[in-house]
């Protein structure tokens, strides 16, 4: 197809003028701007790389603060304590940081068109540099945010260990509470009231509201120590709960028990009066009347104590459990001390019986454990210590008393028994001295003992 004149003529002198851009040497304009061009693509495409590398930088800051914020935020849901605290403040301190080079950077970024047709090499060569300085600001301040993760790691491992904990313990929790209202439904089922576990449990109530409330309100060390606190309270009320049908089985047990004791304490009373007028007979005053009330108050005692066990009889039917043993524990005291009592009487007659009779063997029995205890004392030694040799020499002495005591027409057999055992207490407190210093511990004297 052929084309009018004028049109060919206007192609031909575009294409002219385009390959005159792109040609020519150093004395016309056209080769000057060949060489310009390549310098510049050149300074644009390592300013693209620095932005790009900048690019990069700030990408991996901002997702490193964002790693560590979530850190953070648990580290002080979970912990209170100053660390946390600092923790918390040192990582404000690296946000304003981080917000300041970001903010560098995005100017920096903003300030230089690289996209543009007629960026100069000057021009993209300060691009490079302000992008470059962006990068090192981002990296150092990425490094800064690095030690400071790597600080807060304890304190990271803590509070995870802890949230770790939340949910188990929470419905560790709940499950002991229903637990404990199982069981107190299995007992009330049986006939017993658990009146007092059932209060306790209701007092949970609330507590349960709150652990339903979340950590979210309450705070996750809170919500721990709530749940680990419901766990025990609950678990307590459960095993009290069980046990409610063998404690009921006790205290009757044992209310069986003490009223068969006191019946034959009862009876055992009514014996000490011939015990005394045998001691009266055949022995000094002294030696039985400290002994005259004990009749009188063993009745008395007795009858105090079956006062309590129709109180604990009482306190059981009506389910008061705690009041019954404690009226149980009332009775066993009282009784205890009236059996004391009443045996003291017969011992004392049998002891007499058997020192009037034969007094010697009590006084070769204490020269014994005397004469033990000096040769104890004398191991090792050419003299004895002192502090060891007085008080033996005095327990000799005390013996040698007690046994000049035992003159005359109605000797006090009672005192002089009361002497040869306190002579043997005193020597067996020399003997264990001794060995305490020798570094033997506290035992029996030498060979035979200071019983």
């Amino acid at each position: 197809m052929l084309l009018p004149l004028p049109l060919l003529a206007a192609v031909s002198a575009g294409a002219l003028a385009s390959a005159g851009a792109f040609a020519g040497s150093g004395s016309g304009g056209g080769t000057r701007r060949w060489f310009g061009g390549g310098r510049a693509e050149g300074q644009r495409a390592d300013a693209q790389a620095a932005k790009d590398a900048a690019a990069a930088a700030f990408y991996e800051l901002d997702t490193a603060q964002r790693g560590l914020r979530i850190s953070v935020e648990t580290i002080v849901a979970v912990d209170s304590s100053p660390a946390a605290g600092r923790a918390a403040e040192e990582f404000a301190a690296l946000g304003r940081r981080i917000d300041e080079v970001s903010q560098a950077y995005i100017e920096a970024v903003d300030s230089h068109d690289l996209d543009r047709v007629d960026l100069d090499a000057a021009t993209a060569a300060g691009a490079r540099t302000d992008l470059t300085r962006a990068r090192e600001e981002l990296v150092r301040v990425r490094g800064e945010l690095e030690r400071f993760e790597q600080r807060i790691a304890p304190l990271l491992d803590t509070a995870e260990t802890q949230l770790a904990r939340l949910a188990p313990a929470v419905e560790r929790a709940r499950a002991a509470l229903l637990a404990a209202s199982e069981a107190l439904d299995a007992v009330r089922g049986s006939g017993l009231r658990a009146d007092e576990q059932a209060a306790r449990l209701a007092a949970l109530a609330p507590e349960l509201t709150r652990l339903n409330e979340g950590a979210g309100r309450h705070g996750v060390a809170e919500t721990l120590q709530r749940a680990d606190r419901v766990l025990r309270e609950a678990e307590a009320v459960r095993a009290e709960a069980e046990r409610l049908p063998e404690r009921a089985a006790e205290i009757d047990r044992r209310l069986v028990s003490l009223r068969t004791r006191a019946q034959a304490l009862a009876n055992r009373a009514a014996s000490v009066e011939p015990v005394l007028s045998e001691l009266r007979r055949r022995f000094s005053a002294a030696c039985w009347q400290d002994l005259q009330p004990v009749p009188a108050r063993a009745v008395e005692t007795v009858r105090r104590a079956e006062e309590k066990l129709a109180e604990a009889g009482r306190a059981r039917d009506e389910q008061r459990w705690a009041d019954a043993t404690a009226l149980l524990g009332t009775v066993r005291a009282l009784l205890n001390t009236t059996d004391e009592a009443v045996s003291a009487a017969g011992d004392r007659l049998r002891r007499l019986d058997a020192v009037s009779g034969d007094p010697q063997r009590e006084v070769e029995r204490t020269r014994f454990t005397i004469r033990d205890a000096q040769r104890l004392a004398m191991e090792g030694r050419h003299t004895p210590d002192p502090r060891h040799a007085g008080p033996l020499d005095a327990a000799v002495a005390r013996l040698d008393r007690a046994v000049d005591g035992l003159e005359g027409r109605h000797p006090d057999y009672w005192h002089f028994l009361n002497e040869t055992r306190a002579v043997r207490a005193e020597v067996a407190r020399v003997v264990e001295q001794i060995r305490e210093e020798r570094g033997g511990g506290p035992s029996g004297p030498g060979r035979g003992g200071a019983g």
